[in-house]
């Protein structure tokens, strides 16, 4: 998680100051905060994480401690290919997180029938994506989602209206899976050459190519 050092400096003369630093990650921020306390200096120091929640320091102690030791910093990048004329789509995700101090990727893909349409694999590969999460056991935390479905992010992030009956079904089930493991979604759009990973997973699906990995990113270091 980030979070952002809300400061309020008391100088000798009684002089307050508040400063908002950049975004930190959460482990980070504790550590600038301890070196800001031992100034002498601090009237009040706090930290807001993106969703405008504010977190003591003996809180954001107790965050990071608990989020070590389980799947956190969750980014998650999802495609799907559609195929019109066998109404098939190929699904793929792959997951990068971190876990008792190391990095890990999660490869997962599968091949669906009865998709009417290539948002409808779009949304499909989302919810395979969030399914894997919850299986790996992210909860209340926050998480990105990446894709290059414009269509979908939008959708999933309140800018669009989801007119299509068979969309908005989808979107219900994301949303309400999402709330039930605690998980705050932040969805974002990028080219389809910056989502290549999952792409070739949705493209290996509907040619018959099945992967399913997790492997540890630091095991060759």
């Amino acid at each position: 998680m980030k979070v952002r050092i809300d400061w309020t400096y008391k100088s000798p003369k009684n002089k307050v100051v508040q400063f908002l630093s950049e975004e930190l990650e959460a482990s980070e921020a504790l550590i600038i905060a301890q070196d800001l306390e031992r100034t002498g200096r601090t009237k009040r120091l706090q930290f807001a994480d993106r969703h405008n929640s504010n977190w003591s320091i003996k809180e954001l102690k107790n965050y990071v401690k608990e989020v070590e030791t389980e799947p956190h910093d969750v980014i998650v990048y999802y495609d799907g290919g559609f195929d019109r004329h066998s109404k098939r789509a190929g699904l793929g995700c792959a997951v990068y997180f971190k876990q008792n101090g190391k990095d890990y990727r999660l490869r997962k893909n599968v091949v669906v029938d009865e998709i009417d349409s290539n948002n409808e694999a779009e949304y499909a590969a989302l919810s395979m994506a969030v399914q894997e999460i919850e299986l790996l056991g992210v909860h209340h935390l926050p998480v990105r989602f990446i894709g290059d479905s414009r269509t979908v992010v939008n959708q999933m992030s309140g800018e669009w209206a989801v007119l299509e009956h068979s969309l908005a079904k989808w979107a219900d089930r994301i949303d309400q899976r999402l709330e039930n493991i605690g998980i705050r979604p932040e969805y974002e759009f990028v080219p389809r050459k910056e989502n290549a990973e999952a792409d070739r997973l949705a493209t290996q699906a509907l040619g018959e190519t099945m992967i399913e990995s997790l492997i540890d990113l630091n095991a060759d270091n």
